[in-house]
């Protein structure tokens, strides 16, 4: 992943107070054929540019969000299981959700439910939202994200602005913070992060250019073409001539203002903003701050060009001593109710609601019994997860649990279907996409006996 935000430093550097590793990093992300940002925009030119702008937000709840406090309630259920809250009626005849989400059931014809959610590996962990299996040693930082599939599928739809980004914030309980790698796709392909973690905030990692002028960076893309010179004299193969444009893109990003306008709510219409909430940028313990602009800044992101987008949002692992799952669920439901709503009323105002995708869940449920902390358990045999957009057909439930919430009575639903469902909303045919990884092996973006989920395209 690219990283350009780098801190100033008295001794050891350059006089321009940018040691020489922080120039490694910014400047070096422009060298030649030995770092990212060029072959990037080689391997998205390879894949080509498609007309259509399809897109993915993929919303991560980290810890584990309460099925049955949210999606699922079970009012019919002994008092340790159905919880606190009551269930409301939703817009579309039949579904309801929990109290507080007013927003979501007066809009609930444009959001699909899946309850019926199985697989998940138990582990505290993004990857199987990000990649869609669980992570193994044998999968560990092999398996490619979503986000870096669709790079290599798709490439950009702008050249400014790169088509795998990512807003998870580097969190205590690291698992929380992982937004996917390139894999076996290769680092030109991973996600270009747009946040950091506790020591920088909102600021972005990749898009301040902390003591490096505009002018420094030119300077250095100057001390690019000299290393150029020395490799193009080796080049007997017209490798290097190719490089140029793609260098040039190279600097086309790290100065374009488009990623960077993106990003900048002041640019943002005040009222379309005051719909999302305020955000709270204060961490939670070792979870992702409260950040519900972010989920405005992902559609900016995705009207820019980006194709796949990722974000953490708060912290859901709420089963401790401190028995915060009620009073956390009364803080935290309301923010998600609102800026999700709003991300979504955004879309299809916007005239987006079929190219982009939402999605929310995080990594399992929880238990149905309530536990002697008034908390709920991990509960990897069953979780759920909300749908928009993407011209999915909306206004439904997808499967089922059984009386307790403990497992899926109908229509049990996997990961790999939900990425296939996601890889389809992209208008990817997967049929006949396969890459090879480092031992010469096929590999494919889900295994070719899995279909989308056919309630939903």
């Amino acid at each position: 992943m690219l990283t350009i935000f780098g801190r100033p430093h008295s001794r050891g550097g350059f006089c321009d107070g940018v040691n020489r590793r922080d120039f490694l990093t910014v400047g070096g992300t422009l060298l030649g054929g030995c770092l990212a940002m060029p072959h990037l925009l080689a391997a998205e030119a390879r894949a080509g540019i498609r007309s259509s702008h399809k897109a993915i937000i993929n919303v991560y709840l980290p810890g584990g969000p309460p099925h049955l406090d949210m999606w699922d309630l079970k009012p019919d259920a002994p008092a340790e299981v159905r919880g606190e809250f009551n269930p409301i009626k939703t817009n579309v005849p039949g579904i309801e959700i929990c109290e507080l989400f007013p927003k979501i059931a007066a809009m609930m014809d444009k959001f699909a439910i899946i309850r019926s959610l199985v697989g998940s590996s138990g582990d505290h962990d993004a990857y199987q939202c990000m990649t869609g299996r669980p992570r193994t040693p044998a999968n560990n930082g092999f398996w490619p994200a979503l986000g870096s599939w669709v790079s290599k599928l798709k490439g950009p739809a702008d050249s400014s602005v790169p088509a795998h980004v990512s807003l998870m914030y580097r969190t205590g309980e690291q698992r929380w913070g992982y937004p996917g790698d390139g894999g076996f796709l290769g680092l030109a392909h991973a996600p270009f992060r747009l946040v950091g973690g506790k020591e920088n905030g909102m600021k972005s990692d990749n898009l301040v250019l902390k003591g490096v002028t505009l002018e420094q960076l030119n300077d250095r893309v100057g001390l690019l073409q000299g290393f150029d010179d020395i490799n193009r004299k080796a080049d007997t193969s017209g490798v290097m001539d190719g490089m140029d444009s793609f260098n040039r893109q190279a600097v086309d990003i790290l100065t374009s203002s488009k990623l960077k306008d993106a990003i900048d709510l002041t640019k943002e219409k005040p009222e379309v903003l005051a719909r999302y909430g305020v955000d709270d940028p204060a961490f939670e313990r070792d979870g992702a701050p409260r950040m519900v602009r972010n989920f405005c800044i992902a559609r900016r992101l995705v009207e820019a060009g980006a194709r796949v987008v990722t974000m953490n949002f708060t912290r859901w692992d709420w089963h401790g001593s401190d028995g915060k799952n009620f009073v956390q669920a009364r803080k935290d439901f309301p923010l998600l109710d609102r800026a999700v709503t709003a991300l979504v009323e955004d879309l299809h105002d916007r005239g987006l609601d079929r190219d982009v995708t939402v999605i929310v869940w995080g990594e399992f449920g929880r238990t149905p019994r309530i536990n002697k902390d008034a908390s709920r358990d991990h509960w990897p045999q069953l979780s759920c997860a909300l749908m928009a957009g993407g011209g999915m057909k909306t206004g439904q439930v997808i499967g089922s649990s059984n009386r307790l919430a403990e497992r899926a009575a109908t229509r049990p639903v996997t990961h790999p279907e939900i990425f296939a469902t996601m890889y389809a909303n992209l208008g990817i045919d997967l049929n006949p996409i396969r890459e090879f990884d480092a031992n010469g092996r096929p590999q494919y973006p889900v295994e070719p006996e899995i279909k989308p989920i056919r309630e939903l395209v």
